[in-house]
């Protein structure tokens, strides 16, 4: 009969680590995918800035150009 406090003492430690375990994967999956959110967010800014200098650049070369038939 010694054996049963063991038994529950290790009961209660697979249970306490089940419940870390399960906040700690949830906190994991919401982190995950607030970095995604922020990922996504900075390559669509990105994407608009590197858009915005290549119009720029196309407008600058324009006014480089000077008009052949003046």
């Amino acid at each position: 009969m010694s054996y049963v406090p063991s038994f529950a003492l290790l009961a209660a430690g697979l249970l306490v680590f089940g419940i870390i375990l399960v906040r700690t994967l949830r906190t994991l999956r919401r982190f995950s995918r607030t970095a995604s959110m922020v990922t996504a967010h900075t390559q669509d800014r990105a994407g608009m800035i590197r858009a915005r200098s290549a119009a720029l650049r196309v407008a600058i070369e324009d006014r480089r150009r000077k008009p052949e038939n003046k």
